[in-house]
């Protein structure tokens, strides 16, 4: 089978801004019915690559493919029914409450002859739930936190009901109990929906927990990609991020989990007096 037919692939994918490359010649194959997680250091380019992957940056080489179909052959509302991209600091209309930001999410599957259904209804719905804004509806985005923002925003992408989903930097903004949130809540729609769900994640030990796939960046490069026990080591962590580290496993995933050592922990360590034997 022809590796393009199924999911999101690029192909000698080149990105960049004002004719400067950040992204070089990337080959990548997205699995299918997964949560992939794509780290590394800022500037790195993962949130290139993502807008690369969402049309939302045409490349200056290269192709990107989904479900075997030039991506860039696709019509607007097309693409959008089949893919939704969440960027990393989306703006709102002034004034805009939670309810209508959330009901635009559903715009690609309105036309002519297809208005607001009962299934336009329940997706909006079941999205405010799943977010936990069904008591914020009326509030206007601007008035919100920015943790509540940046569910309202997720929110509306997944009332768009796409069968693969980008976010960047998803977490951003979030308290640790609401990353927990989206987190599970990314891996419920994967297993429960079958979406095909890519995240820029900073945070390595949620990229661990929550990725079956992981993909490595280091200037504009992949480094290392495929399942988070094969690919975070102590070598990579200090190969991408130029940081000490141990790997354990992980007490309550089973997989990797990072401890990083900054540079007075590592003194420390290293300092910290053996332990005389009476």
């Amino acid at each position: 089978m022809d590796q393009r037919s199924q999911g999101l692939v690029a192909e000698a994918l080149t990105l960049g801004y004002d004719g400067r490359r950040i992204v070089d010649s990337l080959d990548v194959t997205v699995p299918a019915g997964r949560v992939t997680a794509i780290i590394g250091a800022n500037a790195c380019g993962k949130s290139t690559l993502l807008k690369g992957l969402a049309r939302l940056l045409a490349p200056q080489g290269g192709a990107v493919y989904l479900d075997g179909t030039l991506i860039r052959e696709l019509k607007g509302k097309e693409l959008a029914r089949m893919l939704g991209m969440l960027p990393q600091s989306p703006v709102a209309p002034e004034g805009i409450t939670v309810l209508d930001l959330v009901k635009r999410g559903r715009s690609p599957h309105q036309s002519w002859w297809r208005q607001w259904s009962p299934e336009d209804e329940e997706a909006v719905h079941g999205a405010l739930e799943a977010t936990g804004l069904t008591d914020q509806t009326d509030r206007s985005v601007d008035e919100l936190s920015g943790g509540q923002r940046q569910r309202a925003w997720i929110a509306m992408a997944l009332a768009q009901g796409t069968p693969t989903l980008l976010l960047d930097e998803p977490t951003n903004h979030l308290d640790l109990t609401h990353q927990i949130d989206v987190l599970d809540l990314v891996v419920d729609l994967n297993r429960e929906q079958g979406r095909t769900v890519v995240l820029v994640l900073h945070d390595l030990n949620h990229a661990c927990r929550y990725a079956d796939h992981v993909i490595a960046m280091k200037q504009g490069r992949i480094v290392a990609e495929g399942a988070p026990a094969d690919v975070i080591t102590r070598e990579l962590v200090a190969d991408v991020f130029g940081l000490s580290c141990t790997v354990i496993t992980d007490p309550a995933g089973g997989g990797p989990h990072i401890i990083p050592f900054g540079r007075h922990h590592a003194l420390l360590h290293e300092a910290k007096p053996a332990v005389a034997s009476s």
